[in-house]
């Protein structure tokens, strides 16, 4: 057991799950600050500090897992004296509070998504609303995710976030746009925007899809270079916005819109809202409107009653639309969704196996994209460097999940944070190498 010492507390915030979760640690962290606290994230066990705050994800099985995890390895370092006090926030804790507190009692306390001004009266701060859209950021300086929206309003039958954060909320332009004007003078060129549907923005606010006149709003905000868009729901998608796209250099030709499946059956059984025929033609309006975008999907396999038909139908469409970007994931059947009233009967080992397939194809189509590439020159963001390389993206790649330009460190040198000419010399599935043009 070590003594306590008497020196002043130290939080430190673990961020799992997506980027609205690492949004809203950002936001905690910078209330936290501005309350006099010392706060960090995800610090090495050395210096990680006495108080523990958890922000969990609850979305799919393996993510479920891995908050699990996490909270375990902390109750029983709580347990030994490593740390004072442990706290869990976020998705699964909204969505399995009473489990939780049952399973794993050594917790300090548990709360929810909208919970932010419980957990630091808890950790012994006030909730400041002058504060509203400052945080202390996580990521490289140079980009910054903006969240326009909360929660969801979409009826998706495999979908479990509304069960955790509630129905769609809109962001005021005005509110936005003062983050923005924030982050940038803070030195971020880079906003990537977020929400569990950025198609549905600004419906519950101004009584329209709004999306485009945010954009306009944000791309006045001076020092924002390129804005991105994530998770665009296929449905309802307002394609004033892809017009604003080809006309505002600050707008990156990228797209990330998650489909999920093709096949009309199983549409209909997700409860989509869309077809096969419907969704191809929307996907051809993004490419006639916009030529060279980058169109990143999410698709799942072994959805309950998926069959081989089903599946061959989706293997077609990927072969036929060669998306630029794109993740596969293994059918998670999660309580108190309309699907789980259906049976899980896609076995395991099919699942995985067919996701397999469908990334193997689609390694295979952007093999073939990234050679097409070799001897462009693209304007590039420096992020990081790692090891022997300096690490970038082009305008199509968003962080973590996208392609990134390698430049070879020992023989080049660019600065991070800044925007470089890269020439192409070399590509592989997911990589692009370059050097300065």
């Amino acid at each position: 057991m070590r003594t306590k010492s008497l020196k002043k507390n130290k939080i430190n915030v673990i961020t799992l799950g997506c980027s609205k979760n690492v949004y809203d640690s950002e936001v905690l962290m910078g209330q936290l600050r501005a309350n006099g606290k010392e706060v960090q994230h995800e610090a090495p066990a050395a210096e990680e500090g006495n108080i523990i705050v958890i922000n969990t994800c609850g979305f799919i099985d393996n993510a479920k897992a891995e908050s699990v995890n996490m909270i375990l390895e902390y109750a029983d370092k709580k347990d030994k004296g490593l740390v004072d006090k442990v706290f869990v926030t976020g998705c699964l804790s909204e969505r399995y509070r009473p489990d939780l507190e049952k399973e794993i009692p050594n917790v300090d306390q548990y709360f929810g998504t909208t919970e932010l001004p419980q957990l630091l009266k808890a950790l012994g701060a006030d909730y400041k609303h002058e504060l509203l859209g400052e945080r202390l950021t996580t990521t490289p300086k140079n980009y910054a995710y903006l969240k326009i929206a909360e929660g969801c309003d979409r009826p998706c039958s495999f979908c479990a976030i509304p069960l955790m954060r509630g129905s769609h909320v809109s962001q005021p332009i005005e509110k936005l746009v003062k983050e923005a004007q924030g982050l940038a003078k803070n030195g971020v060129k880079e906003l990537i925007l977020i929400a569990q549907d950025l198609t549905y923005y600004g419906l519950d606010l101004y009584k329209k899809r709004n999306l485009a006149e945010l954009l306009e709003a944000l791309a006045a905000v001076e020092g924002i270079e390129w804005i991105r868009l994530h998770y665009a729901y296929p449905t309802g998608f307002p394609m004033d916005v892809l017009e604003l796209m080809k006309r505002e250099p600050k707008i990156c030709n990228y797209i990330d819109i998650p489909l999920q499946h093709i096949s009309d059956n199983i549409l209909k059984s997700m409860r989509r809202g869309t077809t096969q025929a419907k969704t191809t033609q929307l996907l051809k309006d993004f490419r006639a409107a916009v030529p060279g975008m980058a169109i990143r999907t999410t698709l799942i396999v072994g959805y309950p009653g998926e069959t081989q038909e089903d599946f061959e139908i989706l293997k077609d469409f990927v072969q036929e639309m060669k998306f630029d970007r794109m993740g596969c994931f293994a059918y998670s059947h999660e309580e108190n969704t309309h699907a789980y009233l259906l049976e899980d009967d896609v076995p395991a080992d099919v699942k995985q196996a067919r996701a397999n397939e469908i990334m193997e194809l689609q390694s295979q189509i952007s093999w073939d994209l990234n050679q097409e590439k070799v001897g462009q020159i693209y304007k590039c963001i420096i992020d990081r460097k790692e090891g022997a390389h300096f690490v970038g993206r082009t305008e199509f790649d968003s962080p973590d999940v996208d392609n990134e330009v390698l430049i070879d460190a020992s023989k080049h040198y660019v600065k991070t944070g800044e925007f470089v000419n890269i020439k192409i010399i070399e590509a592989t599935e997911f990589d692009l190498y370059g050097e300065p043009a």
